[in-house]
Formats: structure tokens, C-alpha cells, sequence
């Protein structure tokens, strides 16, 4: 099955809910959209809550690994690489 990619990671959606990494990874992003504003005829993503998840299924370390918000979804996205990222080194 194909997923949407940015940069390199598999981005899925589930109604407000994306998930964001790669699941043999040890840490994943969890999005969940909280509000929405509109433009024009479209929502758009206002808030969004960000969790980067231990995706370890023996579930040794705390499950959630940081969190916080950020106003757009690209942003939040940009926000959760970067945490992905910094979570893997450790």
C-alpha cells in the first residue's frame, strides 16, 4: 500500500487524526487537529496538538515522549520531524 510521504515518512490520516513516521521506527508522531478555521469554502487546520509516541510494542519507557500545539497543520508536521528526529538520537 502507498502512503503520502513528506519528508521520507509515511503521513496517514484518520478523520482529524494524522499519523506521521515510520512505524518500525521506535518514535511516531501523533496530530490531532483541534480546531478548524475556514478560508473561502474550505477548513483549514488551525490548531493542532502534537504527541510523539513510543511506538516500542514492548512498551519499556513512558508511552508518550513530548507534546505540545502549534497553529497550522505544515507547521505542526515541520514541528513533529524535528522531535522525531531529536527522540531517535537518544
Amino acid at each position: 500500500m502507498k502512503f503520502l510521504n513528506y519528508k521520507n515518512k509515511p503521513l496517514v490520516r484518520c478523520g482529524d487524526v494524522l499519523y506521521y513516521g515510520d512505524m518500525h521506527d521506535k518514535y511516531i508522531a501523533k496530530l490531532t487537529i483541534r480546531s478548524f478555521k475556514k478560508s473561502k469554502n474550505t477548513d483549514i487546520a488551525d490548531n493542532v496538538f502534537i504527541q510523539i509516541v513510543n511506538n516500542d510494542p514492548q512498551g519499556s519507557e513512558e508511552p508518550i515522549f513530548k507534546y505540545g500545539d502549534e497553529v497550522g497543520l505544515f507547521s505542526a508536521i515541520d514541528r513533529a520531524y524535528v522531535w522525531i528526529k531529536k527522540a531517535q538520537k537518544k
